[in-house]
């Protein structure tokens, strides 16, 4: 199997089981639409696919990972209806669609994304009391750091200070490890957790996630530069216009190509340890260092 045809399996495991949180005869119509309009609107999925990928390496029960991962698909896509609000990036398109906000007034979207966040952490809940494992309460662990202070929130503070203010590379670096790379790092992670791999398999693999989670932002900061509307569903250029902190705009767009060739190789280098076997996740670091969208 190769990544397209992983991406396109597994794809569709995740997008039944989202599918399923939310059924038709829900009591708060309303709120319950503006959730579902932002998660089930389209969507890479790469978190939930990342955790399944690492828990395919470790030979982990696939079904038992699946909760998890999209556990972390709801709190990202809470974190995407927040960021587009006018108090905080302020963007009017999302995966090319209007923004939450844009639809269901700001009211809703603040709600729509507190109600998937708890949502993730009712499900979490769930899976361990339902079998309260060391690795279930370990993942769930893990993803609740992540996505904290110490994590994608934390990141996200750092990102709204330094608008309109200098920022150094290490706190740059700090900044995008948080927003950018938490969750991805937790995705890949928990899919290790819960296969049981031993702590050097999880520390190679969050070593994988920390290099595949900067790669992806430097990525992103070039193709808010390079890339297109229509292909990233999304206002392109914001950034330089509003004067925000990104790869490109610290080390300009060459240098910005060249680290994140850099930093691709240097995911890859975390997983050398694992031959053939880890030939889906090295094939997804390069999908990140080509993509267009």
């Amino acid at each position: 199997m190769n990544i397209s045809q992983f991406i396109e399996r597994y794809s569709g495991v995740i997008e039944k089981h989202l599918n399923s949180l939310y059924p038709a005869d829900s009591s708060l119509p309303i709120i319950e639409e503006a959730m579902k309009y932002s998660l089930l609107g389209g969507g890479k999925r790469l978190r939930p696919l990342l955790a399944i990928m690492s828990c395919q390496l470790f030979d982990g029960p696939i079904d038992e990972v699946v909760p998890y991962a999209c556990c972390i698909e709801l709190i990202h896509t809470y974190s995407l209806i927040h960021d587009d609000l006018p108090s905080m990036d302020n963007d009017d398109y999302r995966r090319g669609k209007l923004s939450n906000h844009k639809v269901y007034g700001e009211g809703f979207a603040l709600l729509a994304g507190d109600g998937l966040l708890n949502n993730a952490y009712e499900i979490l809940l769930d899976c361990v009391i339902s079998n309260p494992t060391e690795s279930r309460i370990r993942a769930a662990s893990v993803i609740s750091k992540a996505a904290g202070i110490s994590g994608m929130i934390g990141g996200q503070a750092i990102d709204l200070y330094y608008e309109d203010k200098k920022i150094d590379i290490d706190k740059l670096n700090e900044m995008h490890s948080k927003k950018t790379g938490a969750l991805i790092k937790a995705s890949l992670e928990v899919g290790a957790v819960i296969s049981q791999a031993a702590e050097e398999d999880i520390e190679r693999i969050r070593l994988y996630g920390e290099s595949l989670g900067r790669a992806y932002q430097i990525s992103d900061d070039i193709l808010d530069v390079v890339g297109t509307k229509e292909k990233m569903g999304k206002t392109i250029g914001k950034d330089a216009k509003e004067n925000k902190a990104t790869y490109v705009t610290y080390y300009g767009l060459e240098k910005s190509e060249k680290l994140l060739t850099e930093t691709i190789d240097d995911a890859k280098q975390a997983l050398r340890a694992y031959g053939s076997k880890a030939k889906l996740l090295m094939e997804f670091a390069d999908f990140i260092a080509c993509r267009d969208a």
